[in-house]
């Protein structure tokens, strides 16, 4: 069927690839930690997991009836979402929740779409939520990250071997999984020192009078059960 036509770019959409090998699964998550273990090649990567991050905070300020006025990343892979609404409530909590669990939980989701063989889908839902995320970005250095990393999903989905789609699929699965563990100690070590007063964690303990360290163990509790769980079903454990 003609992929240019609609009813050929839905049948791509949601037709079913072929699994890759078990070794190239293990070869991507391999190539994944490689990316998030060493800090300098870490402090660049980091970069993607801020962009779910924020996101993962945008989204929850539109669900939870909040008014998304702008998300801003910034150049040290850190970045802040602006939205408007009442300061209390479950709302806000959701939405400050929302920021360290997204990357997980979105490996996780991407981890099952995996599992079902749905390469192309998981492909085409990264670039649209790229996408979609594109129009809140209010600085140069977001805009060019966000055009940069969707552009990659883009190609990579429209032009690239289905054995390249699916090396890019489980690598960017295997990262956003490994990757979303790092960023919790990252804070639990920040808050150690005294250098994160007003991380997610110590806004959530202001507003819900929860310990901050509570709150960490969810983060933590989240973000390693999400690795758990993707990875098995990576694995097809």
């Amino acid at each position: 069927m003609d992929s240019t036509t609609t009813a050929g770019l839905w049948d791509r959409l949601t037709g079913i690839q072929a699994a890759p090998s078990f070794w190239l699964v293990v070869a991507t998550g391999v190539a994944a930690l490689a990316v998030v273990a060493p800090r300098p090649v870490w402090l660049v990567a980091r970069n993607a997991i801020t962009i779910a991050h924020e996101g993962g905070h945008g989204l929850l300020a539109l669900l939870t009836g909040r008014r998304l006025t702008g998300i801003r990343l910034h150049s040290d892979t850190s970045g802040v979402t602006l939205s408007w609404g009442k300061p209390t409530g479950i709302g806000m909590v959701l939405m400050l929740a929302a920021g360290y669990t997204a990357p997980a939980l979105l490996g996780l989701g991407g981890a099952s779409l995996l599992a079902a063989h749905r390469i192309t889908l998981l492909l085409w839902a990264a670039t649209a939520l790229l996408l979609v995320m594109l129009v809140m970005i209010r600085n140069a250095y977001g805009l060019l990250t966000v055009v940069l990393t969707g552009g990659t999903f883009l190609l990579v989905s429209w032009k690239a071997p289905e054995a390249v789609q699916a090396a890019f699929a489980y690598a960017v699965v295997w990262f956003l999984l490994l990757g979303s563990v790092r960023p919790v100690f990252e804070l639990q070590a920040q808050r150690r020192g005294g250098a994160a007063p007003e991380s997610d964690a110590d806004q959530l303990g202001r507003l819900t009078h929860v310990h901050p360290v509570a709150w960490l163990l969810l983060f933590h509790t989240v973000t390693l059960c999400c690795l758990i769980g993707g990875g098995r079903w990576l694995l097809a454990l």
